[in-house]
């Protein structure tokens, strides 16, 4: 009986333990078969950390080398309240003025709170964002002051377990996050802001990891935004207790630094011209005042301004208006600035020489059911004289003269209708319209600049084409890119357009241009004592709703010298200004103001011998000295 007993349960004792054995042999076999992969990837996911590293956004600079933008290395600052706890008030106090922030809302973000993850656990807010994008000096004193965090406490009579808690409380409870990131800095806030533009943050997708990553929103900013970005990098490792295994990295891809843009700008240029477009803002309180300054040789671009402009750091605290750059977005009648085009075109197509002659009618010209006006009335003037004197209704005679299909393929020759080319984003083609929709009149209108939207730029690259012999360039803004190292990864040439007029029509033109400046010209506050100038003035009335509107008008002068070897081409334009409209008014005393100064520092030869002995002086002050050499040698 006994025997029996103690058979019966040995078998179920072994009968319990074979159970055992096969439910255990299961689990090993469901855990390192059935679930392997799943269990694997799970395993992964709990040590694998996936780092991306942003690469460094490269550099715009002026054709000198000198920063336009840059990028700085900031830090995010974070905080663990787990640590802080309950001494959120005096770190607060001490963190707020180093962080720019409120010292209420600080001692808040502080709070320990808790939540309920999917699965039930609790979790704690262990990694608190404090701010982001905090330079690597403003860190450093975030980091100084923690460790130095005075708590009220006898350091010396601490136990260890309060010693403990101080010590975690310095070192670890304010930290900067691992991944770095940047920040995009103009170092000379509004110079350029128009060309340059500003940058944005866009989520991007680097080896199915989402990233946060600048982005360029306007200006060379967008046009470069690939060269600049680079290419981002990223490292798979494990992580053991926050402890990164460096053995148990399994990739680790450097990221490639964006390029440097090298432009054509000039910054020097770029401060005269926007610092007298500024006191002309003052002075004659237009809309808008618009320059530019052009290499007429080569098309290049070495100042471009737009007034008002914006903070690229902060380009959303300017209104939308103040962030167009109206050289390029914005159309305008050109006004007796196009009296060029008619001009030229006539002398091409040899309708007429510079000495012919045109009865001007007095002022007054009924042509097309309307009467075209002069502001003097001119009796009989040569072409040359037309130019000079600015005659509306010799040059709609000389437009007359051409024709309506000839006029309008050397209006199209000359770029109108047509993008100019330059590597900005917004740039519009104007309006020119086809000869089946003109009316009566729009042969006589038209050579006075009327009947026709164009953009500053192109008007500008027209006269361009006429001090370059005829010949139209391409308009320039980057001259090259560069690496970290300086090494030259792409650098753009000059591109030749295509040639508008014969050098022999250009010279004639040239020769009725430097007129304008001269006495009996309509320019002659944009003469200068040491360059022979040629230029043309522009004042047009404006068109609104129901035709022109009375008293408001877009003034300009567009120049170049020295007349006969151009080395720059200025274009000045104001809309809607006060205390005077003309052009020769108005723009005209700009142009010669910005002459000067970029004359001196770019020591350009006069073609104008001064009356005496005593030398010009080639030297200047302030922000304009120091930086001619290397422009010469670009040149």
């Amino acid at each position: 009986m006994f025997e029996r007993l103690q058979s019966r349960r040995l078998a179920v004792l072994t009968l319990a333990l074979v159970t055992g054995l096969a439910g255990l042999a299961y689990r090993l076999v469901d855990l390192q078969v059935l679930r392997h992969a799943e269990l694997r990837e799970l395993a992964s996911r709990n040590v694998r950390r996936d780092m991306v590293q942003v690469p460094r956004r490269g550099d715009i600079l002026d054709r000198n080398g000198n920063p336009l933008a840059t990028s700085l290395t900031v830090k995010t600052v974070c905080a663990d309240p787990t640590l802080i706890d309950p001494h959120q008030a005096r770190v607060a106090r001490v963190l707020a003025p180093l962080l720019d922030l409120d010292e209420g809302q600080l001692a808040d973000r502080l709070q320990i709170r808790t939540r309920v993850t999917e699965d039930g656990r609790v979790a704690t807010n262990r990694y608190v964002v404090l701010k982001r994008k905090v330079t690597i000096e403003q860190w450093q004193e975030v980091a100084a002051a923690m460790r130095k965090l005075d708590l009220g406490w006898d350091e010396a009579a601490l136990g260890s377990e309060q010693q403990a808690t101080l010590r975690n409380l310095r070192r670890s409870a304010v930290f900067a996050d691992p991944v770095e990131d940047q920040l995009r800095v103009y170092p000379n806030q509004r110079l350029a802001a128009h060309v340059l533009g500003f940058v944005g943050m866009e989520e991007l997708d680097v080896n199915g990891t989402p990233v946060i990553q600048i982005a360029g929103k306007e200006g060379m900013e967008w046009s470069l935004d690939q060269q600049l970005s680079g290419v981002a990098g990223w490292r798979s490792t494990e992580k053991v207790k926050g402890r990164e295994l460096v053995m148990g990295r399994w990739e680790n891809v450097q990221p490639r630094d964006g390029l440097n843009a090298v432009l054509t700008l000039d910054s020097v240029l770029q401060l005269i011209l926007e610092s007298e477009l500024a006191e002309a803002l003052a002075k004659h309180h237009p809309l808008s005042a618009c320059g530019v300054i052009v290499r007429p040789r080569t098309g290049e671009i070495l100042a471009m301004a737009t007034l008002p402009n914006f903070d690229p750091s902060q380009p959303g605290a300017s209104p939308a208006d103040s962030r167009r750059n109206r050289m390029l977005t914005d159309v305008i009648e050109p006004g007796s600035t196009f009296k060029i085009v008619v001009v030229s075109g006539a002398l091409e197509d040899g309708r007429v020489t510079l000495g012919t002659r045109f009865d001007c009618e007095q002022g007054a010209f009924a042509y097309g059911g309307r009467v075209l006006h002069d502001h003097d009335p001119y009796g009989v003037l040569t072409v040359e004289e037309i130019i000079t004197k600015s005659s509306n209704i010799g040059a709609a005679k000389v437009g007359i003269l051409l024709g309506p299909d000839r006029l309008l393929e050397h209006i199209r020759a000359f770029g109108f209708g047509s993008r100019t080319g330059v590597p900005l984003a917004g740039e519009v083609a104007g309006i020119v319209h086809e000869v089946k929709d003109w009316s009566k009149v729009t042969i006589a209108q038209l050579p006075m600049g009327h009947g026709i939207a164009v953009t500053r730029m192109q008007m500008t690259m027209a006269m361009c084409a006429i001090a370059n012999r005829g010949l139209m360039m391409r308009p320039m803004l980057v001259d090259r890119l560069e690496d970290a190292g300086k090494s030259i990864t792409a650098r753009y040439a000059p591109q030749p357009g295509r040639q508008v007029i014969r050098p022999e029509t250009a010279r004639d033109m040239v020769r009725a241009l430097k007129t304008v400046t001269q006495e009996g010209g309509t320019a002659t506050r944009a003469a200068l004592d040491h360059y022979t100038v040629a230029g043309k003035t522009g004042t047009a009335q404006k068109a609104g709703p129901g035709g022109y509107l009375p008293g408001k008008y877009v003034a300009s002068f567009i120049g170049f010298f020295p007349a006969d070897q151009p080395e720059l081409c200025i274009g000045i334009f104001f809309d809607e200004p006060h205390n005077g409209y003309y052009g020769g008014v108005t723009a005209a005393p700009v142009f010669k103001r910005v002459a000067e100064r970029a004359a001196a520092y770019l020591a350009l030869t006069p073609d104008i011998k001064p009356e005496s002995e005593t030398p010009v002086a080639s030297g200047t002050k302030g922000a304009e000295a120091g930086v001619r050499t290397a422009y010469v040698e670009n040149r």
